[in-house]
């Protein structure tokens, strides 16, 4: 018997401290590696985009592949390679945990439009207001605290 499955994963991370360090003509040069990334772990990407201090990534995740596996590499090898290329001087690593939501495959082309329009979406709201928004939406408990 064959696995079907049909998973879209919305990850969102920020930088530590949340620190405004990812400068926008940078971006995409991330956004490059991040899909080879996922390529490599057979991973499906639909989107990914950000802002200065937090970036999104809308992506089907393959079978065999953990979710927190699957994030944890994201952020060590884009780490490495941002500091290895010296691409954003000011960044101090990524922040310690991500969210992650499953949306219906409807939500697709909303979603993407959504990670497509960051810079516009992030002049209304804030990196720690949309993250709430996120959690608040999908029912996720969370802790202030750690929003800030």
């Amino acid at each position: 018997m064959s696995t079907y499955l049909q998973i879209h994963y919305h990850i969102v991370f920020g930088t530590k401290y949340r620190i405004p360090c990812l400068e926008k003509n940078q971006r995409v040069t991330l956004f490059k590696y991040i899909w080879g990334v996922l390529n490599n772990n057979k991973c499906h990407l639909y989107r990914i985009n950000g802002v200065e201090d937090h970036i999104h990534i809308l992506t089907h995740i393959h079978p065999t592949v953990a979710l927190s596996s699957l994030v944890k590499d994201i952020k060590l090898a884009s780490n490495s390679f941002i500091k290895k290329e010296n691409l954003f001087p000011a960044f101090k690593g990524w922040q310690e945990g991500y969210g992650a939501f499953t949306h219906h495959i409807n939500d697709k082309d909303r979603l993407i439009r959504y990670i497509k329009n960051q810079v516009e979406h992030h002049k209304h709201i804030s990196w720690p207001e949309e993250l709430k928004a996120l959690l608040e939406e999908h029912g996720i408990p969370y802790k202030a605290k750690y929003l800030l």
